[in-house]
Formats: C-alpha cells, structure tokens, sequence
C-alpha cells in the first residue's frame, strides 16, 4: 500500500499534534481553521485511518496518528536540511572551486584572495592547478576548473576573457650591475650585447619578450629557456644574464637580491585576465571568489 502525503499536510499535522488545537494550529499555520481541518480529513482518507481523535475541548492523537508522528518529523527534518543545504550552495557557502592560473598570479594574487574568501565559507573546497599558460587554457576547456587567469587566448578558443590586471615589464638584473642604475626606465635596446636569461619558448613571458624584441627591431639571441621562474632569478643572480620579467613576477624570486627596472619603447604591459567557458555559468560559490579575486586585483593596481 502506497501512501501519498504532501509536505504541506505533514507540516500541517507536526503542528496539529503539537499544539492538540485546530485553532491554534492553523493561526500559527496562517491559514483557517476549515481549511486546516479539511487538509486533516483530506489524509485520514488517505491514509484509511483516523490521526485525531477529537471532542469539543482536545484533540490528540490515536494510535495511528501516534505511529505517523515520527515519520512525518523525520520527512520533514529531511526536507528542509536539504533544501538548507541548497540554500547554503545557492549563497556560495558550500561547494568547490577550481583556479587554473599562471604562476605569478597563483603566488601573488591568489593567496590573500584565498585567506578573505575562507572567511565565512569554511565549507568551500579551494583547488589551484598552477601552470603556464596552455595549461590554463586547457583545464578550462576540459572543465577541470572554472576559473583561469591567464593572457588573453586565441580568437579561435571558445573561451570568454575579460582583463582583471596590467602587469607591467622590466629588466632584472643584479644590483652590481652597470644596469642597475638609479631605477629609471630603460630602453629594451638595454639588452644589446648581454647574455639574455630567457623562459621557455610556450611561457607568457617568453611569447612578450619575444614581441618587444621584434617591435624594437632587435635581435637578441635567447639563453636556457627556463621553464621556472626561480631558475630564471637564479641565473641572473649568479652573473649569467639579464633578463625581462613582468612584476607581478618577482615576489615568485624569493630572496634573490635583484633590481627591477621598468622598460619602455616599446612598453609592455602582460594583460592577466579572467578565462572561463562561455556556455557554462558559474557555480555561486565560483562567483563569490571571483568578486573577492577581483578586489584583490585593484588593491596591486
């Protein structure tokens, strides 16, 4: 035998029993009182039993009636810490998010991004796949995040981008060199007969470096191809080269002592922007970290 009994006549019958009146119970119900007592009559007949006895001064429930009260406070229960927990991911408050990002922006952007968005959200799994940029690219399209921070990628993507930060080169050197200076803009034609420390060939950096070269009519000669920042401040510090990084990149040099001097004609600044799948809508808590990202980004300018 299958019964069928509606959340609103359980709700209805939790506070009849509760309360052991029809008058009481529906004006905390907020509707009549024959309304109430048609909903009751409605579910004896369902059930095939009756769940109240009453008389002109009580009501209280018979045996059946009895046997229903903790299934229907059980159903009940259920029903709203599930539809809470919906609530709680509908706020942003429950879930996951997954950051692709270089990782410039993953040691510098995204940590205090992090610390502020944890506060109040201790039910929000926080996941970082830092790379270069083809690989943020790629976790976005494959869904294995949803957010990237990246450079802007290729028309032919079908990935939505909007800019989030400007991040600025300059040359870097260590500070005995001629090169140091007084901390001035240098022309990129500064590289011009020195030892150039480059990043790899598929690196964001490597793809700007290699485009002010061209804009200034230089040819400048690349050396090692690092594929990490770090190996990259370590050369430099150890007399092997100069080299040109964007300025969000040196905190991921660590204590290397290093001078970063601002370059211009041309200028080059790397836009770092937000990448996500353009037919794919973010999850709430996905956009709640986005918005606290974003105001992480105007504190660096």
């Amino acid at each position: 035998m299958r019964i069928n009994l509606n959340l609103q006549q359980l709700s209805a019958f939790l506070q009849l029993a509760r309360t052991g009146s029809f008058s009481e119970a529906a004006r905390q119900l907020g509707v009549s009182q024959p309304a109430l007592s048609r909903m009751v009559q409605q579910m004896e007949e369902t059930v095939g039993a009756r769940l109240f006895d009453r008389t002109t001064r009580s009501v209280a429930l018979t045996p059946t009636g009895q046997d229903l009260r903790p299934i229907a406070e059980r159903l009940v229960a259920e029903f709203d810490s599930s539809f809470s927990e919906l609530g709680r991911f509908i706020e942003g408050r429950r879930g996951r998010v997954a950051v692709a990002a270089l990782p410039s922006v993953a040691a510098v952007l995204l940590p205090p991004a992090i610390a502020q968005y944890r506060q109040g959200r201790a039910d929000v799994e926080v996941a970082v796949l830092d790379g270069l940029s083809g690989s943020v690219l790629d976790a976005v399209t494959e869904g294995r995040a949803d957010i990237g921070l990246t450079i802007r990628p290729s028309p032919r993507t079908t990935l939505s981008y909007r800019p989030l930060v400007s991040d600025e080169f300059g040359l870097v050197c260590r500070p005995d060199d001629a090169l140091a200076g007084d901390g001035s803009p240098l022309p990129w034609s500064a590289f011009e007969g020195r030892p150039f420390v480059a990043m790899a060939p598929e690196s964001s950096v490597r793809q700007m470096t290699d485009a002010a070269f061209l804009q200034a009519g230089l040819a400048i000669p690349p050396l090692y191809g690092c594929a990490f920042l770090g190996t990259t401040g370590h050369l430099v510090a150890s007399g092997l080269g100069i080299t040109a990084l964007p300025r969000l990149t040196m905190p991921l040099l660590g204590r290397l002592d290093l001078v970063w001097r601002r370059l211009e004609h041309p200028v080059m600044r790397r836009q770092i922007g937000v990448v996500t799948q353009s037919r794919r809508s973010l999850a709430p808590a996905a956009l709640a970290f986005l918005a606290v990202l974003e105001q992480q980004a105007r504190i660096h300018g």
